[in-house]
């Protein structure tokens, strides 16, 4: 696993989450229980911190970064889809963000929200409780996103963690 301590800044992952070896781990990252980091993902908490609550799944190719003013928060039970970027942003608990997105500085995406496939949230934008960001920019489009929405798509990846942590082997 590439999992890097720079300086005194050393990550801390729950024994039961799960980053797959080709993921990158570097500095400030904390990664909570049952959440799983999948392949090509790269966080790199240098400028400070990431935070990643339990049961988040932080899908290939995603990139999360910091800011030196601006850490980056993701709740419990979050989806983030394949190649998203997020860099010094808030998400909240219970959502998710579609593939290819990007949400960028004092953003903060509410908890049961959807930010929709390559969407942009631009800086200081409020994707609010129940709502959609869709576009690029995103737009926001109110009361779309019932709670328990994403509950199968956590459920998923939970177990599929559970999975891999047991089964993964390479045999090159």
């Amino acid at each position: 696993m590439a999992i890097y301590a720079l300086g005194d800044l050393t990550p801390s992952i729950h024994p039961d989450a799960f980053v797959h070896p080709d993921a990158v781990v570097i500095g400030d990252v904390t990664i909570g229980e049952e959440s799983s980091v999948w392949p090509g993902a790269v966080l790199r908490g240098d400028n400070g911190g990431i935070h990643i609550g339990a049961r988040t799944s932080i899908q290939d190719g995603s990139v999360l970064h910091t800011t030196p003013m601006w850490e980056t928060t993701i709740g419990d039970e979050c989806v983030i889809g394949h190649i998203v970027h997020l860099e010094g942003c808030t998400v909240e608990d219970h959502v998710l963000i579609g593939s290819g997105s990007v949400v960028l500085h004092r953003a903060v995406v509410r908890s049961h929200s959807l930010v929709g496939a390559n969407a942009v949230v631009t800086d200081d934008t409020e994707v609010p409780t129940g709502a959609m960001a869709l576009g690029v920019p995103a737009r926001i489009v109110a009361d779309r996103v019932a709670p328990g929405s994403f509950h199968g798509h956590v459920a998923v990846y939970v177990a599929r963690a559970r999975q891999y942590r047991t089964e993964l082997r390479r045999i090159d």
